[in-house]
């Protein structure tokens, strides 16, 4: 099944407002659901533990520092898809195509979004939502549009974005590709938290339902 939905403005001019409200249900929704899934996603979490141990006998789990909500760091925790030390080798940056560092498990893992099913935890502790911008990782290598080293706290839209708690989904995850510059995504953000609601969440939750049972997870294109 495609579900074909159409993409958001990708426009947001420097003197607009950003509204950091956050709806009242959205807490409730989130404890209420991350308490279902993590008993639920029981046998799941085994079957994924097993079949990273018997790889490569490597840590059956990743954890990072990211930024949280107001500047605050936080320990995210994932089920790790990458070979042992990968951050110590490779340096902290994000996953491309065909990118080697990936194991076999982790291919699996990344198209179905299953990889990121200890962040329920984040989100029960209060640290994440199911919805919004995505955490970043302290530390972590980008580059702008011109291919220049940047840190994040130099680019457009990284402050405004730290007003919200970070999402294990999101505007910018579901619509744009994952190729683009951080500059891009961060303006689809501010304009996720500007139109902050109850059921735009429950909207984006949804397609982050389909993505995963469609495997779309890694697309470098469009992925409903």
């Amino acid at each position: 099944m495609r579900c074909r939905q159409q993409p958001p403005p990708t426009r947001l001019k420097k003197n607009d407002t950003v509204n950091v409200r956050e709806p009242w249900l959205k807490r409730p929704l989130d404890v209420l659901l991350s308490s279902i899934m993590l008993i639920l996603s029981a046998p799941v979490w085994i079957s994924i533990a097993l079949a990273i141990k018997l790889e490569d006998r490597g840590p059956i789990f990743y954890t990072q520092i990211r930024w949280g909500k107001d500047g605050r760091h936080f320990k995210v925790y994932k089920f790790r898809t990458m070979i042992a030390d990968s951050d110590t080798v490779f340096g902290i940056n994000q996953a491309q195509a065909n990118d080697t560092r990936i194991t076999r498990v982790g291919k699996l893992l990344r198209a179905m979004g299953l990889d990121e099913l200890p962040q329920i935890i984040n989100i029960l502790l209060g640290q994440m939502s199911f919805v919004g911008p995505r955490s970043l990782a302290v530390g972590e290598i980008v580059k702008d549009h011109k291919g220049r080293i940047v840190p994040y706290e130099t680019i457009y839209g990284f402050r405004e974005r730290l007003k919200v708690r970070p999402g294990l989904t999101g505007l910018a995850a579901i619509y744009i590709p994952k190729d683009v510059s951080p500059r891009r995504k961060f303006r689809i953000d501010l304009l996720y938290i500007r139109k902050l609601s109850f059921w735009l969440d429950l909207r984006l939750i949804w397609l982050s339902f389909l993505i995963s049972f469609q495997g779309n997870w890694e697309t470098r294109k469009q992925k409903i």
